[in-house]
């Protein structure tokens, strides 16, 4: 049954753009990092802010994938989506005990990956830099790993077919 409502969150994954994308954005220690700092990995991209239950409510499970996966295939990168100053910003990334790189922006209506209408707002992208499926509402580590599975398991994964997610999901 666990799976059965894994898979239907993934039916709310939705394809995007498959052209490569890249930003650049301070960390919470006034660092550059760019979207292609990570190219050759899985990029999981989390619009999310402090104010925001839902966020909050996936950040354990974003840290347990990201160290599940940071060293072999996959990484998480956290977007802070509000104004709210370095120094706050890093007492709540210490705080929370988020391990993955933590980015910040001020909140647009379209960002370079595409629209964020609501937080959080999570974007995949190949490790070619591709845009694969975009999420609205909360992601768990265990949904991230069904999807991936899937993708590793398409042919043509270094250009990933632009197969809604919700066939991809229903077929397997």
């Amino acid at each position: 049954m666990r799976l059965v409502v894994l898979l239907v969150g993934l039916l709310s994954l939705t394809t995007v753009s498959a052209d490569a994308v890249d930003f650049t954005l301070p960390d919470v220690n006034g660092n550059r990092v760019s979207l292609s700092d990570y190219r050759g990995k899985w990029v999981i991209v989390n619009y999310w802010a402090t104010w925001c239950p839902p966020c909050l409510a996936e950040i354990p499970d974003l840290v347990k994938f990201y160290e599940k996966h940071k060293d072999t295939d996959a990484v998480v990168l956290g977007v802070n989506f509000e104004e709210l100053s370095k120094d706050d910003l890093a007492e709540f990334v210490d705080s929370h005990f988020m391990s993955y790189p933590v980015l910040q922006m001020a909140p647009v209506p379209r960002t370079v990956l595409g629209p964020v209408m609501g937080l959080p707002t999570t974007y995949i992208i190949s490790p070619t830099g591709e845009r694969v499926a975009r999420q609205e509402g909360p992601v768990t580590g265990e949904a991230l790993d069904a999807f991936l599975a899937r993708k590793r398991l398409q042919p043509g994964t270094a250009k990933v077919d632009p197969v809604p997610v919700k066939t991809v999901a229903t077929t397997r």
